[in-house]
Parts: structure tokens; C-alpha cells; sequence
């Protein structure tokens, strides 16, 4: 049976060097990648659990992502989570200045130890069943040459210890990228087939994290319940779409907009949608979030019945994040000069910088899914308005989020302009 929603993330960062490239020397034959997690083990180590704090932080880094990836007409989807957890694993190679820019940007001034404890207790507590699945993936692949790149054992160890993260070495050839390529097809059900084209010669690292999200809805749409209907993308163009009906229980207001929130199979997450008010505009909405006010609007969902309506719709979507981690602060990582990666490893080639980072997403919601009977975990506030009967009608551009019911973090943000 199609799921309710699908949603599904690749980020991929590549790090390459500043000097020489490997593509002047002996070209290796093709072979299969070698596992260079043989021998490490991954330890014990202590977690936190997601508090005050961290939750307050990954909400601003959210928001913040979100909005910066945000393009005029064009569909926008991103998982915050992924960025971090990415990013996470590589400054676990980062020394100096680099690290500072690094922490302050993931960690909000959360010392980095404190942040792979913060990560490995969240991801941990995310639930995960057959009727919401949420698997996380991530990846280190290695140039297979040891006369030029010596990776460091405590960098491997930590990210096996933390991330649960598979490391590989190859040739970087041809076979490589069907190899990397073939992981992500496997880690994202098929849904996201290639995240890499080319290696380029100078690639010594690539950094990859996977997120997928599948879950039904709590309550099935019936087929009386969708009807032809019209959506008014942000260009002006009125598209013919799909539109499903529905009663929903939890109303979201902050002002400036209206929403509600529908619950998938077993109440750990959920979907919430924001239709900014005419006269605020979908830019201008995006542009005024801000984690404390993303919180502040799942916390503050009221109990009313909501006539709701949504269409049903789907896109992919590519972002090189280059630019917007630089405007965020995180400069030195992608200077061939400055950065400082002498954790993670040495190339008698030249100095270790990013080179490029890239996020691709895809999402697919439609009618379908499984009756249950689990109530949500979104706490509930001024039951009497249950009979002040509000209506919300997807048929403009919106804001939508998955939302981690326990925490109210936001694992995938997006907005749908556009239903072509």
C-alpha cells in the first residue's frame, strides 16, 4: 500500500584539497570500496537528553536554514536535522578557528563533546515503528590512497562512537560513484537514486548523511473526501490540483497566520501547516520566523475543530549549502588556507577544506494511509473552543513542517509555492 507521506534528504559534503591533484598521478583500477570500520568498534559513551537548551538552539538553527534556503517562487524543503548531523561529524575533524565557527553555528556555544552527546540522545529518542518510519544513515568515504591522505583513527572512532557512521575507503573513479551513489539509493528507499555526478580530482572526503521519513496518516482520507480544486501559486498562476478535506482537532495561530496540525500512525510526529493571512505574503512570513516563535506555535495549538483542506502534492529539491553556512558564519572551513580539518586528516597534497555541500530532498504526500486510534502528544490548550469551528484551506502558498512530537523540532521544513 502507498504511504501517507514520504519524505526523504541526502546531504553531502565534500571535502577537497588545496594544492595537487590526484588525477595526475597513477590512476587506480576500479574496486569495490573497502570497509575501514574493520577493528573499530563503537563504544559506550555517554548521551544527553534533549533539554531547554538544546531544543532552543536546534529550533534557531532551523529556522534560520529554512529561511536562507527559502527562494522567490520556488518550492523549498529542508531537514535541518541533516545539516546538523552532517556537519556535526565533520567538525569532530576540526581544530582551531574552524571549530569555533563550526560549534557556534551547530552548537550555539555547545561545546562540541557536549553536542555529540546532545545529537546521540535525540536521534535515539526519535521513534521509530512500521506505520512512521524514521531511519538516519550517515556515511565517510575516503580517496584511496595512503602515500597521500592519512586518515586519523579518533576521528573515525568518534563518529562510530556518536553517529553510528560507516567509513570507506576507494579509488574514487567511476565505480566509486555508483557505489556512493547505489548507498543513498539503498539508505532512501529509492526515493533519492544520485547525489553525486562527477568526483572531481582534487575530492578527497565525502561526508554523507541520509534522513527518511514514511509514515501514514492517523486518520485516511476517503475517496468522497478529495475533489478537484484550485491552488493559487505565488507567480499568480491558478494550477487545477487535488484537494483532500478533512476535520482535524489542533489549530495553529500566531498572528500573522492560521494552521493545523494532522497526525501520522502512532502519534509520535506530526504534519503542520501555516497559511500566512493575505496581507502578509509568503515571503514575508518566512522571512519573520525565528525558532523561539516556531516553538512558541506548536506549544500554543489551541483544541478546535478545524475544517481543513490540502492539496495533494510532491517535488525533489537541491540546495548547495556553500553559501548559506558562510553568511551563517562558517567561513573558514571553505578556505583552502585557513581551514583546519588536521583531526579528521593529512594529505601530503595540500591543505583539507570543504569544497561543497550539497542537500537534496523529496517529499510525496498523498490520501492514503491506516485508521489508528493513538492520540497525539501535542499538548492541547483551551478545550472549550472545540464548538468555535475554524477553517483552513490550503489553496495558496503555505509553510508545512514535520514535526518530532516530543520535542516540537521541526526534522523536515518547507514551503509549497508551486503544485507543477
Amino acid at each position: 500500500m502507498k504511504k501517507t507521506l514520504i519524505l526523504f534528504c541526502c546531504f553531502s559534503l565534500c571535502l577537497t584539497l588545496a594544492f595537487g591533484f590526484y588525477g595526475c598521478g597513477s590512476v587506480l583500477p576500479s574496486a569495490q570500496a573497502a570497509d575501514l570500520m574493520k577493528g573499530i568498534t563503537p563504544e559506550i559513551v555517554e548521551k544527553k537528553d534533549a533539554d531547554t537548551r538544546f531544543v532552543r538552539h536546534m529550533a534557531e538553527i532551523s529556522a534560520e536554514i529554512f529561511k536562507r534556503s527559502a527562494a522567490d517562487s520556488e518550492n523549498t524543503l529542508v531537514s535541518p536535522l541533516s545539516v546538523v548531523l552532517a556537519l556535526a561529524m565533520t567538525a569532530n575533524g576540526a581544530s582551531g578557528e574552524t571549530l569555533e565557527q563550526m560549534s557556534r553555528l551547530i552548537g550555539g556555544g555547545i561545546p562540541q563533546d557536549e553536542l555529540n552527546q546532545y545529537l546521540l540522545g535525540y536521534v535515539k529518542g526519535l521513534p521509530s515503528a512500521s506505520k512512521s518510519k524514521l531511519e538516519i544513515a550517515n556515511s565517510i568515504w575516503f580517496r584511496d590512497d595512503e602515500n597521500r591522505l592519512t586518515v586519523e583513527k579518533d576521528f573515525l572512532q568518534t563518529n562510530a562512537n556518536f553517529y553510528n557512521a560507516g567509513a570507506f575507503k576507494a579509488p574514487f573513479d567511476k565505480s566509486t560513484i555508483k557505489q556512493i551513489n547505489s548507498w543513498v539509493d539503498d539508505k532512501t528507499d529509492g526515493m533519492i537514486d544520485k547525489i553525486i555526478e562527477s568526483i572531481a580530482d582534487d575530492a578527497v572526503m565525502y561526508l554523507i548523511n541520509a534522513i527518511v521519513f514514511d509514515a501514514r496518516w492517523e486518520n485516511v482520507y476517503k475517496k468522497t473526501d478529495i475533489s478537484d480544486g484550485i491552488f493559487k501559486a505565488s507567480d499568480g498562476r491558478e494550477q487545477n490540483v487535488k484537494m483532500m478535506y478533512s476535520t482535524e482537532s489542533i489549530y495553529l495561530y500566531d498572528g500573522s497566520a492560521v494552521g493545523f496540525v494532522k497526525n501520522y500512525d502512532g502519534g509520535n510526529y506530526s504534519f503542520a501547516a501555516l497559511l500566512p493571512n493575505e496581507d502578509v505574503g509568503i515571503d514575508n512570513y518566512i522571512s519573520s520566523l525565528s525558532g523561539a516563535r516556531l516553538l512558541s506555535v506548536i506549544d500554543e495549538a489551541k483544541n478546535a475543530e478545524v475544517a481543513a483542506a490540502m492539496p495533494k502534492f510532491s517535488f525533489d529539491y537541491t540546495l548547495v549549502v556553500n553559501n548559506l553556512l558562510e553568511e551563517m558564519g562558517m567561513t573558514d572551513a571553505f578556505s583552502f588556507s585557513d581551514a583546519d580539518f588536521s583531526k579528521m586528516a593529512t594529505s601530503s597534497q595540500g591543505n583539507i577544506y570543504v569544497g561543497k555541500v550539497l542537500h537534496k530532498t523529496f517529499i510525496s504526500v498523498d490520501e492514503l494511509g491506516t485508521k489508528a486510534g493513538a492520540v497525539t502528544k501535542v499538548e492541547m490548550k483551551d478545550a472549550c473552543a472545540a464548538l468555535d469551528v475554524k477553517t483552513v484551506i490550503l489553496d495558496r502558498p503555505f509553510v508545512f513542517a514535520i514535526i518530532d512530537n516530543s520535542s516540537g523540532l521541526p526534522l523536515f521544513m518547507g514551503a509549497a509555492l508551486s503544485m507543477s
